[in-house]
């Protein structure tokens, strides 16, 4: 078995590999995960000058993605339109305004103003197969925030590199988000707490996880002033009702995606189209856990 600890994306990650690696293939292994993480960071991210997130908030045309931008800006799409644009990467600027910048000064620099709409400012063409390239097409300049979803996203993307080095048990640990594969049949889950967070010494409940991701949100950890980082687009302001929501789906990508999606809609909203259990705690300390939610909470 191995093991890598590291900090990167402004969070800390563990690594659990249920095989036996030489120090060899360990820092290959290591180096690549770095790598990949590093060129998902540039792509995407608002916090740092040359990420392709921060070209496109100073100046308008065509900006090619890696090839990875088709299943996220497909997700996003999607749960844009079925949430009625609650959930939507166009809200970076609300978020800076708020106080969410690249400084994280966590104090509020202006009133705040709801994003544009979708189609008003950008379009994406997935034409990868015909050309190599994923565009994407910005109108006027606009700031883009992946927060919602990209963790998810990056986790299954580390995943996807240690199974092309043949590794198909592992746990990714993210700060809290967790994907955890294991092929063995006779293996058990592993047992996961839900931070209570009201006191993050302590949990809620336990989650049994096996073959899928588990993710969580809260604003506890991400709170100043009236805002946190979870923002409504249309009231410009955070939820105060909901305190923190958890998702276990298939990959973590979905699973960080639907924890933003439902402090927003009714998990009916979105059980259609997407695989996930899920359990929500309110303000009042009461909750909603679906069914066959993989776990138990702790009750009064």
């Amino acid at each position: 078995m191995a093991q890598f600890k590291f900090k990167a994306i402004g969070t800390s990650w563990v690594i659990d590999i249920y095989k036996e690696l030489d120090n060899k293939q360990q820092a290959e292994i290591l180096t690549r995960i770095m790598q990949r993480i590093d060129e998902f960071d540039k792509a995407y991210s608002r916090f740092r000058p040359d990420s392709i997130v921060t070209h496109i908030s100073k100046k308008s045309g065509n900006y090619e993605f890696p090839e990875d931008s088709k299943i996220l800006f497909e997700i996003y799409f999607d749960l844009y339109k079925k949430t009625n644009g609650f959930f939507t990467p166009l809200i970076g600027q609300m978020l800076i305004d708020a106080g969410y910048d690249a400084s994280y000064s966590l104090k509020q620099k202006k009133d705040l103003l709801a994003p544009p709409k979708w189609e008003e400012v950008m379009e994406f063409h997935s034409n990868f197969k015909q050309t190599g390239k994923q565009t994407l097409s910005i109108i006027k300049p606009i700031q883009l925030d992946f927060g919602a979803a990209g963790k998810g996203y990056i986790i299954d993307l580390v995943g996807k590199v240690l199974v092309e080095y043949g590794i198909d048990s592992y746990c990714i640990n993210a700060g809290g988000d967790i994907l955890y594969k294991n092929s063995d049949t006779k293996s058990e889950p592993i047992r996961t707490g839900l931070e209570n967070p009201q006191n993050t010494e302590q949990v809620i409940g336990i989650c049994n996880l096996k073959n899928k991701s588990i993710c969580g949100s809260a604003g506890n950890r991400r709170a100043w002033g009236n805002f946190t980082h979870i923002m409504n687009p249309h009231t410009l302001v955070s939820p105060k009702d909901i305190t923190a929501v958890w998702i276990v789906a298939d990959t973590a990508l979905i699973a960080d995606a639907l924890t933003t999606c439902l402090f927003f809609v009714e998990p009916k909203t979105l059980s259609g189209s997407y695989s996930f259990e899920h359990v929500i705690l309110y303000k009042d300390g009461s909750f909603d856990k679906s069914p066959n939610f993989p776990g138990e909470l702790f009750t009064h």
